[in-house]
């Protein structure tokens, strides 16, 4: 790679980390797959390659790419969530209207090369926006003063987590064999900040404003990855594969504890919120013009720092994907299944701080995508995402604030697009 396409390169991965936005991520925090190819086929990337596009999905698989790529593109991202504060008929809090947060499309960046150095070796470089959440009510008209508590308008709460990794994956392939590491840096930022009363009528303070600000933070893990072709004379046939991706510990200093002593919610891991460890298996089967693939995915959400203070629970994804190609177009479509990551627990206030602030409740996602290539060189994906609504209700009677539960509608619609240029 010559030093004007390096610079390029470094050029578009600075513009995306100046540009990039909330995130709002779909397993859990995360998104179901990364580059507009995957998403197409509903994330799956474990056993089949997408090119420079695979180095974090599994970087075993940028042993497909035959000289060099590079893919830069990014995700429209366009969530629906509407959260109800449910009153107790028999509390002076007045009825809450459902609310409709503002944080509603979001733009997410994505950049990945991928060099061929010999016959064996193989290098990649790629930064990528790869998960996230958050709301924002600040819209509300805020707490009235006027009315016995107040009214709540969610607390005009807002919250924001952004996830941003870069990864150096270095692969080696020998026969049908492939085998990868990739060293990860992820960037993270997150800002929680609310009002709530603190009277119960004036001319006492009605209102109190909670937040430390934002708070950022640097970690490092790493993915390894493995694959095997079964393909030989050049006939596409059977691929298996697997990845881990390890935990990155982040703290944010001040962030949690601030945002959560109102309601005494006692953190063990204090301001850390620790992305979690991932395991995953493939297989893709490639039969003339059509191409099947499943990933089967486990998010260890229960054993990392933070998200279990708040009890969130494994997820187990689900991902089909088919793809058919025909001379320089290829349409793909797909399906992602993976239960919430976010439950009821018997702590009313996690309940509360989880539907309210950061509902990571989807579950089911409908895909559909596809490339052109323009020439031998450049092509061009598109992909949209479909997640239906799904609606959890979690009981907070116990806090007696007048507040029987809350309830959240999550949905989302997304559309990717990437251009990649083989050189």
């Amino acid at each position: 790679m010559n030093v004007k396409t390096t610079r390029t390169v470094t050029k578009v991965i600075a513009l995306s980390l100046i540009t990039s936005t909330m995130i709002h991520a779909t397993n859990g925090d995360s998104l179901i797959g990364l580059g507009a190819k995957a998403r197409g086929m509903g994330g799956v990337g474990i056993a089949m390659s997408h090119g420079a596009e695979s180095s974090l999905s599994n970087p075993a698989l940028i042993t497909s790419v035959e000289s060099s790529e590079v893919s830069f593109g990014g995700t429209i991202f366009m969530p629906e969530i509407k959260t109800q504060l449910n009153t107790n008929p028999m509390a002076p809090l007045p009825p809450q209207d459902k609310m409709t947060s503002d944080a509603d499309m979001n733009m997410i960046p994505e950049v990945s090369l991928a060099m061929k150095i010999n016959e064996n070796l193989y290098m990649g470089i790629g930064m990528w926006g790869t998960g996230g959440m958050g709301t924002d009510y600040s819209q509300g008209a805020g707490i009235n003063n006027t009315l016995p508590l107040g009214q709540f308008s969610n607390f005009n709460m807002v919250t924001n987590l952004q996830l941003m990794q870069f990864a150096v994956p270095i692969a080696y392939k020998t026969d049908g064999f492939s085998i990868a590491i990739a060293p990860i840096v992820q960037y993270g930022n997150l800002d929680i900040n609310y009002a709530m009363p603190t009277g119960m009528m004036p001319p006492m303070p009605m209102t109190a404003s909670f937040g430390a600000g934002l708070a950022q933070d640097f970690g490092f893990g790493y993915s390894l990855g493995a694959t095997y072709d079964f393909t030989k004379d050049g006939v596409a046939g059977l691929t298996l594969g697997a990845v881990y991706k390890s935990k990155i510990d982040m703290e944010y200093k001040n962030q949690l504890s601030t945002a959560t002593q109102p309601f005494g919610i006692v953190l063990p891991d204090g301001d850390h919120l620790e992305q979690p460890s991932e395991m995953g298996v493939g297989i893709a089967y490639a039969m003339g013009q059509h191409t099947f693939a499943f990933d089967y995915k486990k998010i260890q959400w229960s054993d990392a720092k933070g998200y279990k203070d708040f009890g969130w629970e494994d997820s187990d994804v689900y991902a089909f994907g088919y793809q058919y190609t025909q001379d320089n177009w290829a349409l793909r479509a797909g399906y992602n299944r993976a239960d919430s990551a976010v439950v009821e627990t018997m702590n009313p206030s996690i309940n509360m701080f989880n539907l309210l602030g950061f509902p990571a409740t989807e579950e089911q996602h409908y895909t559909v995508g596809g490339t052109y290539a323009l020439n031998d060189q450049f092509s061009i994906d598109l992909a949209y995402v479909y997640a239906p609504e799904n609606t959890e209700t979690f009981d907070v009677s116990a806090l007696q604030m007048g507040l029987d539960s809350v309830t959240t509608g999550h949905r989302e619609d997304s559309i990717s697009f990437q251009l990649n240029y083989t050189f």
